[in-house]
């Protein structure tokens, strides 16, 4: 399987990971002191870690440092959308169009030939 293709889904994995880490504890433990939620969030991450480090080893030997990022942040807002929308029931708005439409920008530049 490619690197960049390896890095793909270890990245799309890992960020699910962190979305629930990040945000779920706003839905499902709002009751909760929020020292609960930093501890039960640190337990959720530790699976977003365990795949985001070879995640970047692995698409580091076949991007650049920028493109491994902007690759990671358009994942995490893939991820992010439907779980704002499906889980925590945001209202899905047209600024989330135009907002992944600056992304696919950030993409293209980043991963445009310089020569």
């Amino acid at each position: 399987m490619p690197a960049s293709l390896q890095t793909l889904i270890l990245l799309t994995f890992s960020n699910v990971f962190m979305t629930f880490a990040w945000y779920a504890h706003l839905k499902d433990m709002s009751n909760k002191p929020w020292m609960i939620a930093a501890f039960a969030s640190w337990g959720i991450a530790l699976f977003e870690y365990l795949l985001q480090v070879p995640a970047n080893r692995i698409g580091y030997t076949v991007m650049s440092l920028p493109q491994l990022k902007i690759m990671q942040e358009v994942i995490a807002l893939s991820v992010f959308m439907p779980f704002a929308v499906l889980y925590m029931k945001v209202e899905l708005k047209w600024d989330f169009l135009w907002a992944s439409l600056c992304m696919v920008g950030a993409v293209y530049f980043m991963f445009r030939s310089h020569s």
